[in-house]
């Protein structure tokens, strides 16, 4: 794999040109700029939020949330499968989606299951590596800047879900088994993040890894986010709670994916293969 310069306060991968087939191709997900990584923290902090809140104050439960939301993701997903190229509302959409259904796939296994956190935090581990492993095996590439024929797309959106549900597992390990508290686990995904990037701009860290290290990183953070301002002031939060905490969110994160369809700021161009 090649290394790409990074963009400004993002992680880049390595692109790639699909050496098959005629015609161009368009890439399917987002240019990996700051937008892209201030986006998928606040669908994670929505997927925390809104979780609870529909399992809570809806009275849809944990199973009811569970069945909902992976309908309105399977329905979502349809879509953006269908899409020709990266279309800002409906892949957000479904990074919201994944990000709440990840959640969710956790949270069945600890608390209606009583999986405990390190059994699930290394199943999905491993669930995830073997995704990694079969989508290179098969591609020879895990860049995001080739996510430009079905198989790829399908590899990506398999292992964003199992990204999402290994940093929920192991952020609510974290949480829980070092009993740090929200602020803390904030500060503390903040500097491991930061390491990442570090280790990428100074000590030449792959260029894909770190992307994807990251990526899983900041479910954990954009969780930690969500509980600090949603629970109570007595459990260590700022007490705004889940409603005024998920409306925030999703109208920042709508607020940006509307400039970005209009803007086109994290649009590639089609590639042409030989």
């Amino acid at each position: 794999m090649t290394h790409d310069s990074l963009q400004t306060a993002s992680f880049a991968v390595p692109r790639h040109t699909p050496g098959d087939g005629h015609g161009a191709r368009w890439n399917k997900v987002p240019e990996i700029t700051a937008y892209f990584w201030a986006i998928k923290i606040l669908c994670t902090t929505v997927g925390e939020t809104a979780a609870d809140l529909l399992a809570e104050k809806a009275g849809l439960g944990l199973t009811g949330v569970s069945v909902l939301m992976s309908g309105l993701l399977a329905l979502v997903l349809v879509v953006q499968f269908r899409t020709r190229a990266y279309r800002p509302a409906v892949y957000w959409l479904a990074v919201a989606l994944i990000s709440i259904v990840g959640t969710l796939i956790s949270d069945n296994l600890t608390d209606n299951m009583g999986v405990p956190l390190e059994l699930s935090t290394a199943v999905f581990a491993v669930i995830l590596v073997a995704v990694f492993l079969i989508w290179y095996g098969r591609e020879k590439t895990l860049s995001i800047h080739s996510i430009d024929t079905t198989g790829r797309e399908a590899f990506y959106w398999l292992a964003v879900l199992f990204t999402f549900a290994l940093g929920t597992a192991a952020g609510d390990l974290v949480a829980e088994g070092m009993a740090l508290g929200y602020l803390t686990s904030i500060l503390v995904f903040a500097a491991v993040i930061a390491a990442v990037a570090v280790a990428h701009f100074a000590l030449g860290l792959d260029a894909v890894w770190s992307f994807w290290i990251a990526y899983i990183l900041t479910r954990p953070l954009g969780a930690s986010v969500g509980d600090y301002l949603s629970q109570p002031t007595g459990d260590g939060g700022m007490g705004l709670g889940t409603v005024v905490t998920s409306a925030l969110f999703l109208t920042v994160i709508v607020g940006l994916v509307v400039y970005l369809s209009l803007t086109r700021k994290d649009t590639t161009a089609p590639r042409t293969s030989a």
